[in-house]
């Protein structure tokens, strides 16, 4: 993104807040499910939804202005993108996700940001996952949203990577399971360990379980900046992990994979990561910033950064690529044979 260069532009991102609320109340009243069978009016929406037709009306056309839904002659339809991820069970769907985490979760937890940035984070504020996640509530929130949202990047790992002559995936803060469940699925040989809060273990068992893989994927409960990993490992995955522990952290979760990967064995960092210069992905840099707001000590990740940290940390071929287009980046290094 270049620099601004006009009012709009400064108004764009001002009043950015009000478009995402449109997305979230048209989530939560099922608006683009409502319209995967075709264009409806403002009253059939109303009649449909609950909604006064008027407020309805209303929802529709913002949703029109922002590019979600299209209009023609008062009929109100979803565009490609809603059609795609928006409208519930279709392959792609992560409406949950947006939902319930990022509409109920992480939006709100932005209102700590002007404090964590002043270093005056109130007592009894989210500071941590760790925190965050001892609220067995707030931890099946935010994983079962999140099990949807990983999905789509689960299938592209698995499709981007060749996993056939590995037996042993550590999954570190895997959550419940979205990455492990899927190349377990795409590589019939492989076992996997996640290590996760214990309150997200015992959802994620649930996902293990229904998938049909308890007997080749496990939990290991606990901080994974504390708990112990298990050792001789193909391959370590480590996703949206650096991104929400404490930037002092990341050296030494480098080391700890190192050491507990088997020789040859391949390290995967994917998370949200910007350009060696820092001028983008934009919303790489405002998922990194988001994170600061409930873990105040995270640190920016860039893409020489890390490939340099894993260097020094006695790791070959490290390199990074594209993921999710504009947000993720995956890093990946070998443990010399």
């Amino acid at each position: 993104m270049g620099p601004a260069t006009d009012a709009d532009d400064i108004s764009q991102i001002a009043f950015g807040f009000m478009g995402s609320q449109a997305l979230f109340v048209a989530l939560d009243h099922g608006v683009f499910t409502r319209l995967a069978d075709g264009a409806l009016t403002a009253e059939e929406m109303a009649a449909g939804t609950g909604l006064h037709r008027d407020r309805a009306e209303t929802l529709l056309t913002a949703l029109a202005g922002l590019g979600l839904v299209s209009v023609e002659a008062g009929r109100f339809a979803n565009s490609p993108a809603a059609a795609a991820f928006l409208v519930k069970g279709e392959k792609y769907d992560f409406g949950d996700y947006i939902r319930l985490q990022v509409g109920r979760q992480m939006y709100g937890l932005m209102g700590q940001l002007g404090a964590v940035v002043a270093g005056t984070l109130p007592a009894g504020a989210t500071a941590s996952y760790e925190q965050w996640f001892s609220d067995p509530e707030q931890a099946r929130l935010y994983s079962e949203s999140q099990h949807a949202g990983s999905l789509g990047p689960a299938r592209q790992l698995a499709r981007r990577l060749d996993l056939s002559g590995a037996r042993h995936l550590l999954d570190v803060g895997g959550g419940t399971g979205a990455f492990a469940i899927t190349l377990c699925r795409a590589f019939p040989e492989l076992r996997a360990t996640i290590v996760d809060f214990p309150n997200v273990a015992a959802l994620g068992r649930r996902y293990v379980e229904a998938a049909g893989l308890s007997e080749r994927i496990s939990y290991v409960e606990g901080n994974a900046l504390e708990r112990g990993w298990p050792g001789g490992q193909d391959v370590i995955l480590m996703s949206y992990l650096f991104s929400g522990v404490p930037g002092a952290a990341h050296d030494g979760l480098i080391g700890r994979a190192f050491d507990h990967l088997a020789p040859g064995g391949r390290l995967l960092i994917h998370d949200f990561m910007v350009h060696a210069d820092r001028s983008g992905p934009p919303l790489a840099a405002l998922w990194q910033l988001q994170h600061t707001a409930f873990t105040p000590e995270a640190r920016s990740v860039d893409t020489e950064g890390l490939t340099a940290l894993m260097t020094a940390k006695g790791f070959a071929e490290a390199s990074v690529s594209e993921m999710i287009p504009q947000m993720t980046m995956l890093a990946e290094a070998r443990r010399a044979a």
